[in-house]
């Protein structure tokens, strides 16, 4: 539950023995598995996706968004490891809600 709301447990060990348990932001990425699952239901896993309805790619990135996260041309045009780079930049300011309709139905997110 946690580490869906981009938060992971840390217990810190205190002088005398006590123990404290602090929540921190998790540093870690989602695993293979989750960014897979995702481009199967964003784009049916294809990189080169365009279908003209103004997003592009693996992560259907609008240009905005890709734009934001540091990416140049059109996404569907970016080589599989630009796409993961800037998708995983963009989890790591937003979270999953730039992919919610899919991370939701993937179980990545609880619904509000």
């Amino acid at each position: 539950m946690l580490r869906a709301l981009g938060v992971s447990a840390l217990t810190l060990l205190i002088a005398g023995g006590a123990q404290l348990a602090v929540s921190v932001p998790a540093s870690a990425a989602p695993g293979a598995s989750a960014w897979a699952r995702l481009r199967r239901c964003e784009s049916g896993n294809r990189y080169s996706l365009n279908t003209g309805n103004g997003y592009y790619g693996a992560y259907q990135f609008s240009l905005r968004t890709w734009r934001a996260v540091g990416g140049r041309g059109y996404p569907h045009r970016a080589v599989p490891a630009e796409q993961d780079r800037r998708a995983l930049d963009l989890y790591r300011k937003r979270g999953w809600r730039p992919w919610a309709g899919c991370a939701r139905r993937l179980g990545l997110i609880d619904d509000d």
